[in-house]
Formats: C-alpha cells, sequence, structure tokens
C-alpha cells in the first residue's frame, strides 16, 4: 500500500490532492470496511503541492470586471476586494453583521472557525443598504406567508425556533427559491450558491478579454496588495 502511494507520486506525478484522495479512500476502507487500524504511512513519499505566485489585479481591471457583472454578483465582487472577504463569507453575511455606521463588516465562523471584522468601503455603503432592504422584504415576506425563514447556524433554531423569520437573521444575499436542509428535512430559505457567484466572476472576466486565470479569491489578494502598496502595515492586512 504504501508503494502503491509512493508510486503515485514518483512514477505518475500525481497532484498532492489526488494522492490525498487515494490515502483517505485506502484509509476508509480498512478503518470502515474491514475495521483494521493502520498504522501511520511514514514511508509514503508525498506529493508536493506547487507554491503558486497569486494573481493580482490593477484597479482598472477590477472595475472593469465589476461593469460587466448583473446585480447582485457586482456587489459581491466589490466586498470581496473592498473589504477583503472569501467569496463563503459574503454569500453567508447576514444582515446583522453588517455595521453601516461604523463601516465595518463582522465575519462569523471564518477560516479556522474564528471570527473578525474588516473594513466596508464607502463606496459599497449605498448599494449595499439597498441590498439589505432587498432581504429585509423577503424575510417579511416569508414570515407573513408562514413558510421559508432562514436557515440557522448549528442547533441554534431549536433554541430559538422564531429566528427564523427575524429580519437580523436573513442573508444579505438570500436565494431566490426555498430549499430542504438536509440535518432536519425543513424547507428554508439559504444564500446563493458560491458557484453561481464563481460562474458570474469567470464570464465577467472573459468578457474583459483579461489574459490570466480570475477567481474569487485574486479580489481577496487584490485587496491585500493594494492595501500594501498604499502604506497599510502588513500585521493591519493580516489581522
Amino acid at each position: 500500500m504504501t508503494d502503491f502511494l509512493s508510486f503515485l507520486a514518483t512514477e505518475r506525478n500525481c497532484a498532492a490532492s489526488t494522492q490525498n484522495q487515494a490515502l483517505n479512500a485506502i484509509l476508509f476502507l480498512y478503518r470502515n470496511v474491514l475495521e483494521i487500524e493502520l498504522p501511520w504511512l511514514d514511508q509514503v513519499v508525498r506529493a508536493k503541492r506547487p507554491q503558486r505566485v497569486p494573481v493580482v489585479l490593477n484597479t482598472a481591471e477590477i472595475q472593469s470586471i465589476i461593469l460587466q457583472l448583473p446585480p447582485p454578483y457586482d456587489l459581491i465582487v466589490k466586498l470581496l476586494y473592498g473589504s477583503g472577504l472569501r467569496v463563503g463569507e459574503a454569500a453567508g453575511l447576514r444582515i446583522k453583521d453588517v455595521d453601516l455606521e461604523r463601516r465595518s463588516i463582522t465575519v462569523r465562523d471564518g477560516k479556522g472557525s474564528k471570527d473578525r471584522v474588516t473594513v466596508l468601503a464607502d463606496r459599497c455603503v449605498a448599494p449595499l443598504s439597498e441590498q439589505i432592504e432587498r432581504a429585509a422584504t423577503v424575510a417579511r415576506r416569508d414570515r407573513s406567508r408562514g413558510e421559508g425563514g432562514v436557515i440557522l447556524p448549528r442547533a441554534l433554531i431549536r433554541k430559538y425556533p422564531n429566528a427564523s423569520f427575524e429580519e437580523a437573521w436573513m442573508y444579505v444575499f438570500p436565494a431566490r427559491l426555498l430549499s430542504r436542509v438536509p440535518r432536519t428535512g425543513r424547507i428554508a430559505r439559504y444564500h446563493l450558491f458560491t458557484s453561481s457567484i464563481q460562474r458570474a466572476i469567470r464570464k465577467a472576466a472573459r468578457q474583459t478579454n483579461i489574459q490570466r486565470p480570475v477567481t474569487s479569491h485574486v479580489f481577496r489578494h487584490s485587496f491585500a496588495t493594494h492595501l500594501l502598496e498604499s502604506g497599510s502595515d502588513i500585521r493591519t492586512i493580516q489581522q
């Protein structure tokens, strides 16, 4: 088994993710099917993850992509770039976590299950306020119909059963259709899927003829790089 995993890296030149997938499949087979515990595989030659230089767009390129995006995807990209959000953080943003007066956004349960506070660009305040009002209207409509309601984190629905219809808990970018929650079977309202955001970004990038791979994470890299170039402290940017 160790020879096979090493073969994937040394002979087949497989990516690290491919080797890890094979390793996880073998571990699942032995632990869950055969019920045999394997010793730690120290002898396996691990495939190396390539070190890539992140793509950074200039302000003109970012602006050209935003101009090609329909609402609300244009606003989402503005938040990715203006606040340094990850695409999942922007999609899952709730009304209660936006402070328009203080120009700040609280990211809940981000990478590493950590909360953090980030900036809100002045140019995003007006369109974000309008989007919040549209989301609040969706919450009021769900409440009046007695159907839907937003998906709440973890077991909060049992503790506060009426919170799913409160405007504060509504996603800023709610999905148009209702969905079934897998863990409970309840019909509720989710946020926009990150896959649809990614598709919109790729389409806009093609229309602008930018000859570099553009993903949602590119705007986060550009946010940090442009702050650093403008003289911001690197430790502040990291935080």
